[in-house]
């Protein structure tokens, strides 16, 4: 699928475009991988991570922002796929940011869709977020616009060979900004802070993530929104399985912030098919053919897939092995009180 393609990443030394990056090169024979970003020292930072003669030397790393429209044209000349993960994402800054966070997170989108276009980039696929669904923040009303502008864009497209599709999903474990390592930083003091105890998440790995982007890059046809089946866990779960011990402070909520995510709306399911392990939300566009994706299971009235009804619970001991995994992470020492199961 991506052999001797040239593939461009967004945001490519955030945490989900370095372990694409790491795991493109793995499994496929790319003819060049160019990651565009802004930060100078986290490209460096990634050049010594693929180091290794043999990956390095299809890597190219672009400074620059998807703000510059001039700099992504110049990015994407002769590129084949385009997995667009550049973004603000936290919610308080952008709630305190709210021009910038429009202009990278929908300008910048615009900016994507217009030079992929111009430079006959075959597929395009974006990052979105749950919080696109019935937007309460800032950053999740972005990405709700940005989830339109991709869709859309196949119409901008017409006859071209450019298509635009997004991949919607939950929390990834550990990512810059996430709560696990913020519990685990906070646990040295004996105790963590909770916004709201009944709130609840879903989750997902990076490589999953990778994994349901590769996938939308193969069985695209352009418009659809992929959605995975995954796991949700309640935050006073989470402070179980990372901080057993530990006291825990509740805050209250923050502005933007909500109770619970929702993954696919009661409107949405009215056009979303169901797979054994993911949902494809369809466009409600003229152009759109409805014998793209014939082998679906259609969703009952009034459906929806949110992190508190989700049948798929992630358990103390499973968040524990999947934390476990991660590179850096220190498991949680547990008590006998937590042993005990109390």
């Amino acid at each position: 699928m991506l052999n001797d393609k040239v593939i461009l990443v967004t945001g490519g030394t955030g945490s989900f475009g370095r372990k694409f990056v790491e795991i493109v090169l793995k499994k496929y024979q790319p003819k060049k991988v160019i990651v565009f970003s802004r930060d100078e020292l986290k490209q460096h930072e990634m050049r010594k991570q693929f180091c290794d003669q043999a990956e390095g030397s299809r890597i190219r790393y672009f400074i620059g922002d998807v703000r510059d429209r001039d700099r992504l044209h110049r990015a994407m000349h002769g590129v084949d796929v385009v997995v667009h993960a550049a973004a603000l994402k936290q919610v308080p800054s952008c709630e305190y940011n709210p021009f910038e966070a429009i202009k990278t997170n929908i300008l910048g989108a615009v900016n994507i869709i217009d030079a992929a276009i111009d430079c006959g980039v075959s597929r395009v696929v974006a990052l979105s977020s749950d919080k696109a669904v019935n937007p309460l923040n800032l950053y999740g009303a972005t990405k709700l616009c940005a989830e339109k502008l991709f869709v859309q864009g196949n119409a901008y497209a017409e006859r071209g060979a450019t298509r635009f599709s997004s991949v919607r999903y939950g929390n990834v474990v550990a990512s810059r900004g996430s709560v696990i390592p913020l519990f685990q930083q906070q646990r040295t003091s004996g105790v963590i802070t909770v916004t709201d105890k009944r709130m609840t998440r879903f989750w997902i790995t990076l490589e999953h993530g990778v994994a349901l982007v590769l996938r939308a890059i193969e069985l695209m046809h352009g418009g659809e929104i992929f959605v995975p089946k995954i796991p949700s866990m309640s935050i006073m779960d989470l402070a179980k399985a990372l901080a057993p011990d530990c006291e825990v402070n509740i805050t209250g909520i923050r502005p933007g912030e909500r109770l619970h995510e929702m993954l696919v709306s009661p409107d949405e399911a009215r056009h979303t098919l169901e797979f054994p392990d993911m949902f494809v939300i369809q466009p409600l566009h003229p152009w759109w053919q409805l014998d793209n994706w014939t082998n679906g299971k259609r969703l009952p009235e009034g459906y929806f897939y949110s992190s508190d009804a989700n049948p798929e619970q992630l358990s103390v001991d499973a968040l524990r092995e999947m934390a476990g995994q991660l590179e850096g992470f220190e498991p949680a020492v547990v008590g006998a009180e937590d042993r005990n199961g109390r």
